[in-house]
């Protein structure tokens, strides 16, 4: 596991009520119950945490973000385009 992938994973155990043991790429959100409002703490988290702005339409969340592993894809593009 990368430290970026470590870092989301923390932060979606941070703003759940999830463990550690139920994460990974593929987990899809909508399997892992994590609501809107707690998805959106922790997209402004991870925003936070790695000074980007996450390509995210609260409207479209299901369509933009289907799984961790999405999250985790579209945090690096956006650290990459910084460099």
């Amino acid at each position: 596991m990368s430290d970026l992938e470590q870092k989301i994973f923390d932060i979606v155990v941070d703003k759940t009520e999830l463990t550690h043991d139920r994460l990974s790429r593929e987990a899809r959100i909508s399997d892992l119950e994590i609501s809107s409002l707690d998805f959106v703490e922790i997209v402004f988290a991870v925003e936070e945490e790695f000074d980007i702005e996450v390509p995210y339409n609260a409207n479209t969340m299901d369509a933009d973000f289907e799984t961790l592993g999405d999250i985790i894809d579209a945090v690096a593009a956006e650290i990459a385009k910084q460099q």
